[in-house]
């Protein structure tokens, strides 16, 4: 099968100000219970991905093109490019702010915990 990745403008995405365009690769059915989103995200000058928590999962960011303002889960800022890898572990808090004057992409795959997937696989095979 092939097909055109689904995109959806999202206003205030986690929280953050602007609006994000949020170019879904897979949609999470298609992710078969391993993770809850994998797209190529875009967020244009002074916009954000507001400060959220990963509780069950994880997720990296790849940045794609341009310069972000990353914030991690300590609270430290690091200013990223393209080929930079942004690693949000399970449990942590992050954002990411573009504070440039030019559109910043970067692909985001959220997927579970091994020990919250293999307790819901488990709740799977009992149903």
């Amino acid at each position: 099968m092939v097909r055109k990745e689904q995109i959806e403008m999202v206003d205030g995405l986690a929280g953050g100000r602007g609006t994000a365009k949020v170019c879904h690769i897979v949609s999470r059915d298609e992710l078969n219970g391993h993770g809850r989103m994998y797209a190529r995200v875009i967020l244009p000058p002074g916009a954000s991905v507001g400060w959220h928590q990963h509780k069950h999962d994880t997720e990296p960011y790849y940045i794609l093109k341009g310069h972000a303002d990353f914030i991690d889960n300590d609270h430290s800022v690091t200013h990223v490019g393209p080929g930079d890898v942004c690693l949000i572990r399970v449990g942590q808090f992050h954002s990411l702010e573009n504070n440039s004057d030019e559109e910043v992409e970067f692909m985001a795959l959220i997927y579970n915990d091994k020990g919250y997937l293999n307790d819901r696989m488990k709740f799977y095979d009992e149903g």
